[in-house]
């Protein structure tokens, strides 16, 4: 039997958005099948026929996290404050409408050996190569101080605001995106007087 793909797709996304509310409320090591299945409203045997497997389900829901952060990078475009701005307040966005998927990074991206350190280390790849092409760009065209590490600087941006992100999350909800997005922005752009 071939599984009819919008019926298949939406019964794939129930299973993320299921997945994502239980990695948030109980962790990962404590997640089970049967959690999965229970909170999406479908049968067990309904993860297993999409997914095979818990872990495969969660290496889908990984790089479709990814795919979908990715997307919203790839927009930034104009000068460099205009980039710097759209690259965070990108992510941000991201991060505000799936917490639960930046507990996801922070919790097995550093994490070694985690088990799904490969599959993390390529989608970490896929973010930072979207950054660091808008920094090239930028700094291609003049708009970055001379010697920045444009490597180095996309993955400082990354890490910033992926931990930014949880952090506001976490410890201040009641804070405005824009007033999250501006603090990062004045970091990065340099503190003066130091």
């Amino acid at each position: 039997m071939t599984p009819r793909p919008g019926r298949t797709g939406a019964t794939k996304q129930k299973l993320f958005a299921a997945t994502l509310t239980l990695v948030g409320s109980k962790g990962m090591a404590a997640l089970t099948v049967d959690d999965i299945a229970a909170a999406a409203g479908v049968a067990k045997g309904t993860v297993y026929y999409n997914f095979g497997s818990k872990d495969a389900l969660i290496e889908a829901l990984l790089r479709h996290g990814v795919d979908l952060l990715a997307d919203r990078l790839r927009t930034a475009e104009g000068d460099a404050g205009d980039t710097l701005a759209m690259l965070v307040d990108g992510a941000l966005a991201f991060f505000a409408e799936y917490p639960a998927f930046g507990q996801l990074l922070v919790s097995e991206l550093w994490r070694t050996p985690g088990q799904w350190h490969q599959t993390l280390t390529l989608l970490r790849d896929q973010v930072i190569s979207i950054i660091r092409a808008q920094l090239e760009r930028l700094s291609g065209a003049g708009q970055l101080p001379d010697g920045v590490d444009v490597r180095t600087a996309a993955a400082a941006l990354f890490g910033t605001v992926l931990v930014v992100a949880m952090d506001w999350q976490v410890f201040q909800p009641q804070r405005k995106r824009t007033e999250v997005r501006d603090s990062v922005l004045l970091l990065v752009r340099g503190i003066r007087g130091t």
